[in-house]
C-alpha cells in the first residue's frame, strides 16, 4: 500500500524500499525520522514553488544525506556529506542508475550544508537543501501550512530535536575536525568539543608556501 503523509506520496518502488531499509538499519531513529522529514518537507517546498522533480531521486538524496554521521558509513578522512554522497552513488549504481541522475543525488547530498548554491541547481539538489533547512534551521517554516507541518511531525516526531541533532552532528564529525573547514559544522565543534580550534582562512593564505 502506498504511504501518503501531508499529501506527499512516499515512493513505493524497490529502489525506495531498499533505501528505507538501508537507512533504518544503519541510522538511529533520530536520523531516520529526520531524513524522512527532509524528503517530505523538500517535496512540500517543491510543490509550493511549482518545481518538477523526480520523487525517487529526491527520496534517496534525503534518506542518505546524513548517512556519513553513522558509525557504519563515516570515514575519518573526508567530509561527512561526501560519505553519504558516495554511498548513495554506489547504492544507485547497484540499482542500475548512473549518469546525470546519480550525479544529481550525489551533488544534493554533498552540498546540503553549503548555503545558497544548491538552490540554483536542479530541483532534486535544491529540494534536499530546502528540506534540511526547514527541519534543522526552520527556514521556510511558514511556506507550508500548519496542517502540513503537523502531519509530517505526527508521522515522524521530533522530540527535543534541536539538542539531539546537534549532539548527533558533534558525535559524527568530532574525529575529523579538519573536514569542517569552510562549512557550518565547524560551529558545532566549537560549541561541543573542548579545545577545538577552527582553521582560519586568512591564516591559511598567510602561511602558505608562497614566499611573498
Amino acid at each position: 500500500m502506498t504511504e501518503e503523509i501531508a499529501g506527499i506520496r512516499i515512493p513505493d518502488s524497490t529502489l525506495a524500499r531498499d533505501a528505507t531499509e538501508l537507512v533504518r538499519e544503519a541510522a538511529s531513529s533520530l536520523l531516520f525520522d529526520h531524513s524522512r522529514r527532509v524528503y517530505l518537507f523538500g517535496s512540500l517546498r517543491g510543490q509550493e514553488q511549482g518545481l518538477e522533480f523526480d520523487p525517487e531521486l529526491l527520496y534517496v538524496g534525503a534518506m542518505f544525506h546524513d548517512l556519513g554521521l553513522t558509525e557504519r558509513y563515516r570515514r575519518p578522512d573526508q567530509r561527512f556529506e561526501i560519505d553519504g554522497a558516495d554511498e548513495a552513488r554506489r547504492f544507485l549504481q547497484r540499482h542500475g542508475i548512473t549518469g546525470d541522475a546519480a550525479d544529481r543525488v550525489w551533488t544534493a547530498i554533498a552540498l546540503h550544508t553549503t548555503p545558497e548554491i544548491p538552490l540554483h541547481l536542479p530541483a532534486e539538489i535544491a529540494l534536499v537543501t530546502r528540506g534540511v533547512e526547514l527541519d534543522v534551521l526552520g527556514l521556510g517554516y511558514d511556506a507550508i501550512t500548519e496542517a502540513q507541518r503537523n502531519a509530517v511531525i505526527d508521522a515522524h516526531p521530533r522530540p527535543d530535536f534541536k539538542n539531539r541533532i546537534l549532539e548527533a552532528f558533534a558525535e559524527g564529525i568530532q574525529d575529523r575536525p579538519a573536514t569542517t573547514f569552510g562549512n557550518v559544522k565547524a560551529d558545532v565543534l566549537e560549541h561541543f568539543v573542548p579545545g577545538f580550534h577552527r582553521t582560519d582562512f586568512v591564516d591559511v593564505i598567510k602561511n602558505s608556501s608562497w614566499p611573498e
